[in-house]
């Protein structure tokens, strides 16, 4: 039975005595309970009777190591943060920790601005964990500029809403053309950052010297054409989020420069020696699966770690199926004003082209796709010969995709999934595979279109 705590509670595991004491004093200066543990076995003890909101454990003890404890406490409260002391020597027991599930990790002897920076950063983790379990958010409450109302679109929002109001390090994955850069703006707008800068980086538009001036800023005389000195990307978030979109693009070199901001708040201009300190909410985006791509050492796994702390997955418009509708409806209107045109209707067999098709550029795609529609019609009404020859030709291949009843995308995707189950003889699981959904989703649906 945990007992009831008040304020931030941070336990500390460590079997020297004079060690714990100092980060003690230290932690209540900065406002924090502290707790002592000489050991992992009494850690485990403590975590079992009372709640923490972070603790801080070394890995070398007498009894029980920090690497035993950490599986213990982890079975026990898998939400509660463990920070990972550690001696050089012990770093790779530090990172096996990290991949199943510490929340970070650091050198002995410790840096206390990079600890008081790692800190904030797993009680912000403790608190997003903690907020999924109030009562479901209403996405309708949230600032944001997403459009959907399918269930993998609620379930983001949702998690939007949890960590938003946070400090959290936020990764976005998805492919290309889902909105990505929505989400990061939907994280700005709703958090208390909102007021502040949210400053966005391609990090894959720019050659590796010309990113690192751009986020890091010049002096002058850098390099060739530095006639003056220029604040970095990072310096113009401060205060406000910075925006790190293809994060898996970037260089060996640069993930080390973008490490070392990460833990300690720091950066210096190319070309300079100064050391500026920045407080800045990182969100990085990707289309790749950084997790292979550090299992083949393209991407630094520490820096991977820190960037993993919150990661939210957008889904593929082949996914939100029940979407594409709503999507179409705003884009058509947005580009009609835009290119002042009027659409008074559109044909069935438009909407049925955007329902078959698998959009494999996504919400990128499918905008791109209306907006031609829309300059290109004839008359008032949009109809499929509008539609980029790319869509056209698919559905003339794939004309049983298409149909020729079904009056709204609705309609077609019912007929879709029907058509499915009867391929895969009712079985449910299969055919959500195959649709691109969550047996959830497909259960939802049917009961939505009342099939049975």
């Amino acid at each position: 039975m945990s007992s009831k705590k008040t304020g931030v509670d941070i336990l500390v595991v460590d079997d020297e005595q004079v060690h714990r004491y100092m980060l003690c004093t230290m932690f209540r200066e900065w406002g924090y309970n502290c707790i002592e543990a000489d050991d992992g076995d009494t850690a485990v003890s403590v975590v079992e009777r009372r709640d923490f909101d972070a603790v801080l454990m070394d890995v070398k003890m007498a009894r029980m190591s920090g690497l035993e404890a950490f599986a213990r406490i982890n079975q026990l409260k898998p939400s509660l943060p463990v920070i990972i002391m550690t001696a050089f020597s012990s770093v790779d027991d530090a990172v096996d920790l990290m991949k199943r599930g510490a929340h970070d990790y650091l050198t002995k002897p410790l840096d206390f601005e990079r600890l008081k920076l790692t800190l904030m950063r797993a009680l912000d983790h403790h608190r997003v964990e903690e907020r999924k379990r109030e009562p479901r958010a209403e996405p309708g409450q949230l600032d944001t500029q997403i459009i959907g109302a399918s269930p993998e679109i609620a379930e983001l929002l949702e998690m939007v809403s949890y960590v938003a109001p946070t400090e959290a390090t936020v990764l976005i994955t998805g492919e290309s053309g889902t909105g990505k850069e929505l989400v990061a703006e939907t994280l700005h707008r709703n958090s208390e950052r909102s007021g502040k800068p949210f400053v966005r980086v391609n990090c894959a538009a720019l050659a590796e010297n010309l990113l690192e001036s751009e986020l890091f800023g010049h002096e002058k005389g850098a390099f060739t054409g530095a006639d003056r000195q220029r604040d970095g990307t990072f310096m113009q978030a401060d205060g406000g989020t910075l925006f790190l979109d293809e994060i898996g693009e970037t260089s060996a070199a640069m993930q080390v420069k973008l490490l070392r901001v990460l833990q300690e708040g720091e950066l210096q201009r190319v070309g300079g020696d100064q050391t500026i300190h920045v407080d800045v909410r990182i969100i990085a985006a990707t289309n790749r699966d950084l997790e292979t791509e550090v299992e083949q050492g393209r991407f630094r796994e520490d820096l991977y770690y820190r960037l993993n702390v919150v990661t939210l997955e957008v889904p593929p418009l082949r996914r939100r199926h029940g979407d594409i509708e709503l999507l179409a409806e705003n884009f058509i209107t947005r580009f009609a004003e835009k290119n002042r045109r009027t659409v008074e209707s559109v044909s069935r067999e438009f909407m049925l082209h955007l329902g078959a098709y698998p959009w494999p550029g996504n919400v990128r795609e499918l905008e791109n796709a209306i907006e031609r529609a829309v300059i290109l019609m004839r008359g008032s009404q949009l109809t499929e010969k509008s539609l980029p020859l790319a869509i056209q030709k698919h559905i003339h291949e794939h004309p049983q995709n298409s149909g020729s009843k079904p009056a709204t995308l609705q309609e077609a995707e019912k007929e879709l999934i029907i058509q499915t189950l009867k391929e895969t003889g009712g079985n449910k699981s299969e055919a959500a595979r195959r649709l691109g959904i969550t047996r959830k989703t497909l259960q939802n649906k049917l009961q939505k279109y009342g099939v049975q």
